[in-house]
């Protein structure tokens, strides 16, 4: 068996979809009997490609932005034929997905799309991109909020198959090789204590401005000395968090990082006194669990997929309400009883998730579609 695996729409490994694929290949790779051949712009080739390994890749010239969809439309077929795949994987199955399939397809949905369609409000877009998940042959939704999400726009829920995403537990613990009070990771150099919130800045929902403004009234309310530190790749809400930080009283104790790479995301955790993450819009909240393994407490809005991929071990917040997440950030930066049960009951919990896992599952989906 031959699976062509689409590397459009992720960013070329700069997002959570691009984080998501580096993770599943790496797994992938293991996989004995089946051939897996990375298809998309020659960047790509280093963006996902493991150093060493056994899955190749095919690039291509498919043009910028709305030429992807362009040429998903008009050109997938004969890739698809030229290469002899028998199945198509499309791990941005929110982002790019062609409206014929001439292979069986498999697409992954990350994001919960009844958002993006509110703010992209192109009707065409809208049906174009739901009439193509109706006629691929089987869809993992990376959440029960995802899920129910899918249903609610039409797709057939006997086709949509849940699995969550996992964590590289080699990297995600806690890194204790840091104690000075300033930590070094490149190209960077952050001074402790601070808070984290790791999200890309790219739209309101993920509500960097609320959190900056209940930052704020932490520091005026407590005077404590710690900053916050927002990781995450530039998005088009990019200029308003900036114009947010920079109005802040408390401006000096802002960090904004620009693009974080994940792999150094382990020990920027590690030392933070706590990740709070304030999200609406989560259709998978990935980076919280991945906080939670690295041993800080997490404080999260109770909200989309999070309840359900953080469970009880997460301390709960109404990011709207300036107030309440002011105090849900001091609670989990001061309270000792209370970060000691975030602590042990979100490391536990993490123990549960793992790429294996998640590759094995979704091999299992691949081969389903193809033998039937």
């Amino acid at each position: 068996m031959k699976v062509g695996i689409d590397t459009f729409g992720c960013n070329h490994g700069h997002s959570g979809i691009g984080s998501y694929l580096i993770s599943l290949i790496n797994e992938l790779q293991n996989v004995d009997d089946i051939s897996f051949e990375l298809f998309g712009e020659e960047a790509d080739r280093l963006s996902f490609i493991p150093a060493g390994g056994k899955i190749t890749f095919h690039g291509l010239n498919a043009g910028q932005g709305r030429s992807h969809r362009t040429w998903h439309q008009v050109k997938i077929g004969p890739l698809a034929l030229k290469q002899h795949y028998d199945v198509i994987f499309y791990p941005a199955g929110s982002e790019v997905i062609p409206l014929f399939q001439h292979v069986p397809g498999v697409a992954v949905v990350n994001n919960v799309l009844s958002d993006l369609f509110r703010t992209n409000r192109n009707p065409f877009l809208k049906f174009a991109h739901i009439t193509a998940l109706k006629r691929t042959d089987a869809i993992i939704a990376s959440s029960q909020f995802i899920r129910k999400d899918l249903i609610a726009l039409g797709i057939n829920p006997e086709k949509i198959e849940v699995i969550h995403h996992g964590i590289d537990h080699s990297h995600f613990y806690p890194h204790t090789e840091f104690e000075d009070d300033t930590v070094p990771i490149k190209p960077f150099s952050i001074k402790r204590p601070f808070i984290i919130y790791a999200s890309r800045l790219q739209n309101a929902e993920k509500k960097h401005v609320e959190l900056i403004k209940a930052f704020s009234l932490f520091k005026k309310n407590t005077s404590l000395p710690h900053r916050l530190v927002l990781a995450g790749d530039e998005g088009d809400y990019s200029d308003e968090v900036r114009k947010a930080a920079a109005e802040s009283e408390f401006a000096s104790d802002i960090f904004i990082t620009g693009y974080f790479p994940h792999e150094h995301l382990p020990e920027l955790y590690s030392c933070a006194d706590a990740c709070i993450f304030p999200s609406v819009t989560e259709g998978v909240g990935l980076p919280v669990i991945e906080a939670m393994a690295t041993g800080i407490p997490v404080a999260c809005a109770k909200a989309g997929s999070l309840p359900e991929i953080a469970g009880d071990c997460a301390y709960y917040f109404n990011p709207d309400d300036i107030e309440e997440t002011a105090a849900a950030i001091n609670t989990v930066v001061t309270d000792a009883k209370v970060r000691e049960r975030l602590l042990k009951a979100g490391f536990e919990w993490t123990k549960r998730f793992s790429w294996e896992k998640t590759a094995a599952r979704t091999v299992e989906i691949i081969q389903k579609v193809v033998n039937k």
